[in-house]
Parts: structure tokens; sequence; C-alpha cells
């Protein structure tokens, strides 16, 4: 075979196995860029050419802002294309054409402070326009803090953010470039896997705005799998991971960056659900901190749901988390300097920020949690003792020290007393759990107790504890309720009672809770069902004609007054008619729910006789 026949047949190899490694089973996937996405925005290699034409006046401009204004982070032009996009989210929609197409034709200026000069935008503006004057520039400025564009990215305003990353850096200390890196490498993500792609998130110390000169950008990828049956997760996941980390090198060249500052992780769906579910800190630290630059309407609402505080730890993840620790002391007493600093570290940190979430907070970053732990526990709750804050801020420090290489070895007497020390500590974790969890407990059966008669005096009205009960034990001889609810009712009340004596323990309290769930179900619907018959009995349908046709309208008698729909139209029928809203027709729903007759009054008809002529009353 000669040396041309097997160079030709290792580049057919090569070809197929490339052509492999792009193809997923069960993945409809784009084998080339689209046309209709292009990775760099329509319009930018232009703007850059005329802004090189006259890039010595732009640095001066430049250079004057800066000069006066050292702390500016950066200065970026704006694409005239996005400029109607910024100009109607600063002024707002509906600026005549004449007025916007004027605004179009000026530079757009994109400066960045720091966040704490916040407070000074309305001055500093007033100021750098009044500068910028000076070089008679038709300019149109918008000083904003990074805060902003996280802000922005949270509203789902991700055409305004990628118009800020591909913004002519005029002067950058490194967010632009961080951001333009960001946008250029999600567009070729997008364009790739298109409709698999549910989130892409980028977060880190550039967005908690703690940012030096060594940091990376720090971006999440997730990628739905639901629907991949082809395919091991694991092999998907690895498959996915390649694919993607390809284009961080072109996107760092794409965005003319001279590093690779891009720190891409990619997450399948259905594990991140996992990681949800089981409350991993650092999957919590990602939806704490991540702003997004791509959402299908996934990774907001799990944000939205942690800043509630609805998004919470399973005692299983808890359990979890705290036995870490016990395994981890006894691997630390076989190894030296290495294994002792890894694993103390984390057996010490992650059950601390296991405690924080059982308490209710969002896990902190490791550097964050010492001070947490003492602001909360220790200033706050009055619950753990100084000296364990000392420990737990000592081997921070010790890591700290490890990672920088500044502890080169350590002595067995320190060794012992660390490990000693960490074992104090986890021990002391575990009374802190049971005194948090018998707090939790007590809201749980507080919030249960307090849930339920709120819904009972609302049907049966404002009494005593002892009233309500009776109230409700008619209404189960009447058959509106059964013998198990009430068996429920009198459970709730006698675990408040107990729980407050100390009596009862938390299988209980989970028993309880449980069997709440059913009474406050069926309480409700029984209230929305009077409700609705509340409503109805206080209805009538009226049949009329006007301008030879038939018409339908309705009039709703409600607490005294009276309501006539017609068309989109709501009157208010009393000695007059007078025009009304729906507003005022739920207030006055509300007030009739307490009545338990209905009175209307004869004069109601001959208004509506006024107002539609002849009528009449369908039943």
């Amino acid at each position: 075979m000669s040396n041309k026949t097997r160079q030709r047949e290792s580049k057919e190899s090569d070809k197929e196995k490339s052509e492999e490694i792009q193809e997923i089973p069960g993945m409809n996937l784009d084998t080339k860029y689209s046309a209709k996405k292009p990775i760099l925005p329509e319009g930018t290699e232009k703007l850059h050419k005329e802004i090189e034409k006259t890039k010595k006046e732009f640095d001066r401009m430049k250079a004057a802002i800066v000069k006066k204004y050292p702390f500016v982070q950066a200065i970026g032009i704006i694409a005239p294309q996005a400029a109607k996009l910024f100009i109607e989210d600063e002024i707002g929609e509906g600026i005549p054409a004449e007025e916007l197409g004027k605004l179009q034709k000026k530079t757009h200026l994109y400066i960045l402070i720091p966040e704490e000069k916040f407070k000074e935008i309305p001055k500093l503006k007033k100021e750098l326009v009044a500068e910028i004057d000076k070089l008679k520039k038709e300019v149109w400025i918008y000083l904003k803090t990074p805060v902003d564009i996280w802000e922005a990215c949270l509203d789902s305003k991700f055409e305004i953010v990628s118009a800020i990353g591909m913004s002519y850096p005029l002067h950058d200390r490194g967010i632009l470039e961080a951001l333009r890196v960001a946008e250029i490498h999600k567009a070729l993500v997008l364009q790739k896997f298109d409709k698999y792609v549910v989130s892409y998130v980028i977060a880190g110390s550039m967005v908690r705005g703690d940012t030096i000169k060594e940091s990376d950008v720090d971006s999440f990828i997730i990628i739905n799998d639901t629907d991949v049956k082809r395919m091991p997760r694991l092999e998907l996941k690895e498959r996915l991971r390649s694919m993607i980390f390809q284009y961080i090198s072109e996107a760092t060249a794409l965005a003319g960056s001279k590093k690779n500052i891009l720190n891409v992780q990619v997450y399948l769906l259905t594990d991140f659900w996992e990681s949800v579910k089981d409350a991993h800190p650092v999957i919590f630290t990602f939806i704490r901190d991540g702003v997004p630059l791509y959402d299908r309407g996934t990774f907001l609402p799990w944000k939205a749901l942690l800043k509630m505080g609805r998004l919470k730890p399973s005692p299983e993840a808890i359990d979890m988390f705290m036995s870490m620790g016990d395994k981890a002391v006894k691997r630390a007493k076989q190894a030296l300097l290495d294994i002792l600093i890894h694993d103390i570290y984390w057996s010490i940190t992650t059950p601390s920020q296991a405690l924080l979430m059982l308490y209710g907070l969002a896990p902190p970053t490791p550097k964050q949690t010492a001070s947490d732990m003492k602001k909360i526990f220790v200033d706050k709750e009055k619950m753990l003792e100084k000296k364990y804050i000392t420990i737990l801020e000592n081997i921070i420090q010790l890591y700290k020290d490890f990672e920088h290489e500044k502890l080169k070895e350590i002595k067995g007497v320190d060794l012992d007393k660390m490990i000693q020390d960490t074992e104090d500590y986890l021990k002391r974790l575990e009374e802190l759990r049971k005194q948090i969890e018998k707090r939790a407990q007590e809201k749980t059966i507080e919030q249960i107790h307090r849930d339920i008669f709120n819904l009972l005096e609302a049907i049966s009205g404002k009494k005593n504890q002892g009233e309500v009960v009776s109230a409700f034990e008619s209404l189960v001889k009447q058959g509106k309720f059964t013998q198990n609810h009430l068996k429920i009712l009198r459970d709730v009340i006698t675990a408040k009672t107990e729980f407050r004596k100390g009596k009862l323990d938390s299988r209980k309290v989970d028993e309880a809770r449980k069997n709440a769930s059913i009474l406050i179900n069926d309480l409700i619907d029984y209230s929305q069902r009077s409700d609705m018959v509340s409503a109805e009995k206080g209805r009538m349908r009226l049949r009329y004609q006007k301008d030879g046709k038939t018409m339908n309208a309705e009039i709703l008698h409600c607490n005294g007054i009276s309501f006539l729909f017609e068309g989109g139209k709501i009157k208010k029928l009393t000695d007059k008619i007078e025009d009304s809203s729906m507003k005022e027709v739920s207030e006055c729903v509300e007030h009739e729910k307490l009545s338990k007759s209905l009175e209307i009054n004869p004069r109601v008809f001959e208004l509506v006789k006024k107002e539609l002529g002849d009528f009449e009353i369908i039943i």
C-alpha cells in the first residue's frame, strides 16, 4: 500500500470519527452553523471599522472620562442597531418615530461604575454629560453598575445584555471581555443544541462583585436529556461536555480575548433536579448567585423559589451532609497533610452549611460560612458557644494557607488537636441540629394550628377556640364533614398542647402535618363552594331588546347594592345609576359572604327598566 493511499485512508478515518463525535443518538443536532443565528450580531464588524476611523476622538473621550473618574470599570459603544432597545428600556416605549430616529443617530455610550457609587449616579451623569459636551460629540450616556446588568438578566432582557457584551470596548477592566466571551460561547452552544438548552447561566466572582485579576467566568449549561433514551446518561454527559468544551477556544478567539477565561460546567436536567431535591450546597449556591444569559423558564423559577424559601433540604439530605463529617474524621486520622487539609475542611464546612440550610438560609460560600454561623447561631439565636466558631475559623484559615502554599507541613501535636477539635465541633453540631429541628417542629405545629383555625373562623365567624370547635361539630352532624375531619382537628389541638409540654416527638409532628393537609384542603374546598353559592343566590339573568336584537344582561345583588352587567360595562344601582368597576363588585361580594339573607330594593328594577327598557328575568 502506498503512502498516499495510507494518508487518504487516515484522513477519511479521522473525518468519520469527528462526525461520530458530533452526533448523539436520539438528539437532532445541527451539523453546521445556522444562518439564522449569526455568532456576532449583524453590524458588529461595521461598527468596529467605523470607530477605528475616528479612534483618536474616542480615545480622547475615554482618556478624559477615566482621568476624572478613575473608578470607571468599563466604557462600551453600543451598536447602532441595538440602540433602540436601550432607548426604549431607558425612556419607555411609544417614542415618536422622529425623536427615536434622532436619538438612534447619537453615539450610545455604556459606562459601568462600581456598585458602591450607585447613589452618586445622578451627579456623575450630569458631570459626564458636561465633560463630553466639551468634545462636541452627539453622545447618549447610560451610567450603570454591574448589578444593573445582572438585573436585566433576571428580567429576561437577554438581547440588551448581549448588546452590552458585544459593545465596542473603549475601556474595560475585564467585565465586558468576560461578558463577550460568555455571550459568544452561548451563541455557539445554542446553534448546535438549539431546543435542548434549558438554561445558560453565569455565576461566580464576576456576578458577586468580588472579581480579582485571576478570576475566570463560571458558566453553567443545563441540557434537557429527558427525551434521549438511546445512550447511557453518563456517556451522554461526557459526549456533551466534549462538544461544548470545543467551543470555548473558538469563543475566546472570536471575542478577541488573549486568555481562556471561561470555566464551563455541563449539567443534565435530570441530574440537576436530583441535586436540587437533595439540597446540594453547590447547586444552591449556583441558583442563588447565578444570572441567566438564556433561559426557557426553568432557572428563573428555581431562583424565585429559593428566594421565597420554598427550596428546602429533605431530612435525608441533611443526614447525608452531616454524615460526611464523621466519615472524614476517620480518614483524617490515617493521613497527613493533603488528606487532612482537604477532608477536614469539607467535613466541617459542609455540615455547617447544612445547618444554615436547615435554619432556612441558602448555603453561603465556604469563606462566608464562619461569619454566617457566628451571626445566626452565636449573636442572634444564642444557641452556639463562640469557641466552636473559633475552631471553624482556624480550619478555614489552615485550608487557605494550604491552598496558597504557605503551609508545607504540620506537626503531630497540631494534627491531633485539629482532629479532636473537629470531632468536638461535629458533636456540637449534632446537638445544634436537634435544637434547630425542635424549633422548626414548634413552628410547624403552630402554623398548622393557625391555618386550620383561620379557615374555620372564615366559615363560622371569629370566635374562641372552644366555640369554633363546637361550630365545626355542628357541620359534622349536618354531614358537611366526616368524623375523621373532627378527629384530625382534635389531634392538631392535642399536638400543639403536647408539644408545648415537651411530650411530642418528630414522628408525631410529621404525622399531624400530613393528616392536617387533608382537613385544610377540604376546608378550603368547602369555603370556596360556600362563596360560589353566596354569589349565585344574588344573581339574575335578564333578556331585553336593543335595535331589534335580543340582548342579555345580568344583575348581581350583594350587601344591599345591585350591579348591572351589560355589554362590557358595570353600573351600580342604588337610588340612581352610577358607573362601577370589578374592584367594587369584589369588595361587595366579600362582605356578602357573612350575610345569610338577600334583600332587593324594588327601586332596582325601575332603574334597570330605565337603563334597558322592557326586560325579562330568565330563571
